[in-house]
């Protein structure tokens, strides 16, 4: 599929952000842009505020200055707004943890059609018929009906996509997509995530996956300092880094792979 990137605003826009807990400031100035379409990988040590940034673009934390925009919906310094204000933003953007959170009495059904019929005040017949054909492009139609402790990591991973995908944003947040996945599952999760993009959504992942990054992701943005260091291709960030935390980042990843194989690093 070819991207016309540009044409249209950016998917999300993130100008000045500034985010303070206590006394730390966190995010000092992070300014960004995602088209439709792209899958860009958010990168960087430990601590330096990727799931932070998350967090605020998906309304869960508090932000003291700066301006963020999901899809024409603006969110403003200050405190929280009541969730009964961010409803017009809870159909822009989805979000995926980590620990993909699903509710473990509910089926991998039930989870993914709770939004639709709850928030959205869907038919129970309409909600599942979304929810089964989310789950059937994700390729876990079949586990429907199981409950989260049944499933796989990497399939009660795609069910929580498929949760965040059921309202339909344009906009997926995605939380360290995979740290727990072996090299198969994440092999199919990229592949589930490319179709995501082809089908003009829009991704932003916080990652330390170096090669899914590599392979999956149109951009790779680096955060360092509380503030983006350096922005482009995967070919270009992860092959000739121009900033030294981007070369930091590298050089840790490069250690912990030969710490696991059982070798010393160079000295």
């Amino acid at each position: 599929m070819e991207r016309a990137l540009g044409l249209s605003p950016p998917v999300l826009s993130i100008s000045g952000l500034r985010l303070w807990r206590g006394a730390m400031e966190v995010l000092k100035g992070v300014d960004l842009a995602l088209e439709r379409g792209e899958l860009v990988a958010l990168m960087g040590l430990s601590g330096c505020g990727k799931t932070t940034i998350l967090r605020a673009v998906a309304a869960l934390e508090p932000f003291q200055a700066g301006a963020i925009h999901v899809d024409g919906v603006p969110l403003h310094p200050g405190p929280m707004p009541r969730e009964g204000a961010l409803s017009e933003l809870r159909r822009k953007v989805g979000l995926v943890f980590q620990l993909h959170c699903l509710f473990d009495h509910l089926s991998a059904l039930d989870n993914v059609t709770l939004a639709p019929i709850h928030a959205l005040r869907h038919s129970r017949a309409e909600a599942e018929a979304r929810a089964l054909a989310l789950l059937e492009g994700l390729g876990v139609a079949a586990r429907s009906r199981l409950r989260p402790r049944e499933l796989s990591g990497g399939e009660a991973q795609r069910v929580a996509i498929a949760r965040a995908l059921a309202v339909d944003p344009p906009l997926l947040l995605m939380d360290e997509p995979t740290a727990s996945l072996d090299p198969a599952r994440r092999n199919e999760l990229g592949d589930s995530l490319e179709t995501l993009t082809t089908q003009g959504r829009t991704l932003l992942l916080a990652t330390h996956d170096e090669d899914f990054a590599r392979d999956y992701a149109t951009r790779v943005v680096v955060l360092a300092g509380g503030a983006v260091v350096e922005d482009g291709p995967p070919s270009e960030v992860l092959v000739h880094p121009r900033h030294p935390a981007t070369v930091q980042l590298l050089q840790s990843k490069g250690k912990k792979a030969l710490s696991v194989r059982g070798e010393a690093p160079p000295l």
